[in-house]
């Protein structure tokens, strides 16, 4: 057996799925070493572009000795995906195929993700752990908000909850109101959805007389597909009594279950056995080490399909340093702060939406709906914040209105150290989504 169990807290017992955690770090570092050289050796032998980067830098598969010889290969990106549409970077002949996974394909044409039977088995596995980690059990009810279908998020966390064994319903998206009746009249212990989706499923539960800690049974929130703050976990924690995780994952290195996060939310582990990570300097591409913050890059040591080599990802981060208190050797990254290509530059400052959410949550009567727009006058960035309060509070006298916005502008501007001109609005007059959320419009 290539590992086994260490030692974790008594009170929180481990599920057998989630031995791999607590690998012993010499074990997983080997174990590593001999799955990036396999991995490396397949792509070079059926993956033209990059056999063609390799040769490029005179790089050949029996050059990789240890892992930090990863840095002698070439990155991928989304791009190339839709560069060798659709098939272009597959490492396995068709019959090995069993499923095709696609991004949504807003811009261009989607990207295609072939998976084999293995790539499916794994992807099942990596969810159960990540399920795991979260405290899901076999007596758990589970209701699976995310999208079903070419997306990735539906079925990945349907097939891990098949396999921790809880009953899952299959939901999907839409009808908001059937979503309520069904959470209540199955008896729904955890639920998987975007954040922003569950804080409208909040507001109209609300608007229905729901009362999530009495009235329903959840206890567990499996929240991903877009970044949200620890502000955010407190809003919806405090609303609903529940614990809120966060699930990570894209289409092109599996969908969710590369990373969670325990019960001690001190970042997310990585499944570091099938996902290896680095973070490097979005600029210059160096490769930097554990505790600095930079882009998150993963390959996929054991996917057969469409493996991806060093795939930047965009998403800001960092490797943690420390181990958590859980015991897990698996190492963490700090919960993903923003992407490299949704960044703003305003008015020559880097702002991020998710810095912004994190001032403005800050701030006890705002509710966690907002929307950015910038603009342009003249040669001069315009910051505009609209964010939903209370009713009570905009019936507020008018000094008070202008203090909490004042308060508000303060908060984001000790962030982002740009001000902004922050709009109250009303309850529910803000977009609101089943799906990804588009928090931003930039009119310049």
């Amino acid at each position: 057996m290539f590992y086994q169990e260490c030692a974790h807290d008594e009170n929180t017992p481990v599920h057998p799925v989630s031995a791999p955690d607590y690998m012993p770090m010499d074990q997983l570092r080997a174990l590593q070493l001999h799955r990036l050289q396999g991995l490396v050796k397949r792509v070079y032998e059926n993956v033209p572009l990059t056999r063609k980067r390799m040769d490029e830098r005179k790089v050949k598969p029996e050059h990789i000795k240890s892992l930090k010889d990863i840095s002698l290969l070439p990155f991928s990106v989304k791009t190339d995906l839709r560069d060798e549409y659709p098939f272009g970077l597959f490492a396995s002949p068709m019959n090995d195929i069993v499923r095709f996974h696609c991004s949504s394909g807003t811009t261009g044409k989607p990207i295609v993700i072939g998976n084999t039977k293995n790539d499916i088995d794994l992807w099942q596995q990596a969810c159960m752990r990540a399920l795991a980690m979260c405290g899901v059990r076999s007596s758990d009810v589970m209701q699976v908000t995310y999208g079903y279908g070419l997306f990735t998020g539906g079925l990945g966390l349907h097939y891990g909850g098949e396999g921790i064994g809880c009953a899952v319903l299959p939901i999907s998206g839409g009808n908001t109101e059937r979503q309520l009746m069904m959470m209540l009249d199955m008896g729904v212990t955890v639920i998987a959805c975007t954040p922003s989706y569950f804080l409208h499923l909040i507001d109209e539960g609300h608007k229905r007389g729901i009362d999530f800690r009495k009235d329903t049974k959840l206890k567990h929130g499996i929240f991903g597909a877009e970044p949200w703050t620890e502000e955010m976990r407190t809003k919806i924690e405090n609303a609903t009594g529940i614990i809120a995780h966060d699930i990570y994952g894209l289409t092109e290195i599996c969908g969710p279950g590369v990373a969670n996060d325990c019960r001690f939310h001190n970042g997310l582990h990585i499944f570091e056995d099938h996902f290896y990570p680095e973070i490097i300097d979005p600029e210059t591409q160096e490769t930097l080490p554990d505790g600095e913050a930079g882009e998150l890059v993963f390959t996929t040591l054991t996917r057969t399909g469409t493996p991806m080599l060093r795939y930047r990802t965009r998403d800001i981060s960092r490797i943690n340093t420390k181990p958590c208190q859980c015991g897990r050797t698996i190492r963490t990254f700090e919960r993903i702060s923003a992407r490299s290509d949704d960044m703003l530059i305003i008015r020559g400052v880097n702002v991020f939406p998710s810095q912004i959410e994190s001032g403005l949550l800050k701030i006890d009567k705002v509710l966690p709906h907002y929307m950015i727009y910038v603009s342009r006058e003249g040669d001069l960035d315009k910051l505009e914040i609209q964010v939903e309060v209370t009713s009570e509070t905009l019936s507020d006298k008018i000094k008070t209105l202008e203090k909490l916005r004042s308060e508000i502008a303060q908060s984001v501007q000790h962030i982002i150290n740009i001000s902004a001109t922050i709009t109250l609005v009303e309850p529910h007059s803000l977009p609101r989504s089943e799906g990804k959320l588009c928090r931003v419009k930039d009119m310049r």
